[in-house]
């Protein structure tokens, strides 16, 4: 394609998943009703939470942002994958490339100390329930989610700004069906060292701060349960964090398989389809892992339909 830097690539061409037209109609086909389950399921909850007035406390204010979260996360990727697959436009230009990465990375970012901040709440409620109140102010969650979007911006941006000075002229096609960070760098022909380090310490230090920080929350709600003198008394204690810890953990695993390693090891089949899981199978799994196994959820969910049926019916 002759020799060109980033500021002479008009577009990036994204491989996507198949070349098969039939394989790609049934991907565009799963990956609509994944994108329809995920927007139902997050902005209903979102709708619950904000309806029911029994969940107006800190659990579900977190909980309602990772909502937010999920949704916008999917709405960056999956979209544009979705055009890909329907047409044979595979193009996506650079500044487009770029835009998604950013919120992309941002996003993905934001999530950790999301989490982290959920299980620190778990931790305050189950640990020290007298003082909860106090403690899970307003003022605090708030500023947990600031915080949160706050590394998230500017992590991401510091890395989209890096990416965007390197040199790009062996190749303009991404090895994917988005615009992820490691099959972009992949493209420079420059020296990437630089921005794999910092990219390296970014990713170790959302990892290991938010880890620690779910770790000794979990260690210390443990070390409660066990207290515990009955059985039935460990298990709903219990009960109130499996749905986190599910989510924590299919989370995490996914996250350190895919960027907690070099761009030499990029993977096009493996990693791709660890890519669906974590960009598109999580954010419409945690709606349902929050309120299939959460009691609080339907009960506030039959409480919204009945108060809708009694003002239809006053009408």
């Amino acid at each position: 394609m002759g020799s060109r830097n980033n500021t002479n690539v008009p577009d990036f061409i994204l491989v996507g998943l198949t070349d098969s037209e039939e394989i790609q109609q049934v991907v565009f086909m799963l990956f609509l009703l994944i994108y329809l389950i995920t927007v139902l399921g997050n902005a209903g909850m979102i709708l619950i939470i904000h309806l029911d007035l029994q969940l107006q406390t800190p659990m579900y204010f977190f909980l309602s942002h990772l909502s937010f979260l999920d949704l916008s996360y999917s709405t960056v990727i999956i979209p544009k994958t979705l055009e890909n697959l329907l047409t044979s436009n595979k193009y996506i230009s650079f500044m487009g490339c770029f835009t998604q990465m950013y919120f992309f990375a941002f996003l993905g970012i934001s999530e950790f100390f999301f989490l982290s901040s959920m299980a620190y709440d778990r931790y305050v409620a189950i640990c020290k329930p007298l003082q909860y109140p106090i403690i899970m102010s307003k003022k605090l969650c708030s500023t947990l989610i600031a915080v949160s979007y706050l590394i998230g911006g500017t992590e991401s941006l510091a890395i989209v700004l890096y990416i965007n000075s390197l040199h790009f002229c062996n190749s303009n096609v991404i090895s994917h069906f988005y615009c992820d960070i490691t099959p972009v760098l992949a493209l420079s022909c420059t020296e990437t060292l630089n921005t794999e380090i910092m990219i390296i310490i970014f990713a170790s230090f959302n990892v290991m701060s938010s880890l620690i920080t779910i770790l000794v929350s979990y260690g210390s709600i443990l070390s409660t349960i066990l207290k515990i003198n009955s059985t039935s008394g460990k298990y709903k204690t219990f009960s109130t964090c499996a749905s986190h810890l599910l989510g924590v953990s299919i989370f995490y695993g996914t996250t350190v398989f895919i960027y907690l390693k070099p761009k030499q090891s990029y993977s096009l089949g493996k990693d791709q389809v660890a890519s669906v899981f974590y960009t598109m199978v999580i954010p419409m799994l945690n709606p349902l892992i929050y309120s299939l196994r959460n009691k609080e959820v339907k009960n506030a969910l039959i409480r919204v339909l009945q108060k809708k049926e009694s003002s239809r019916q006053l009408k």
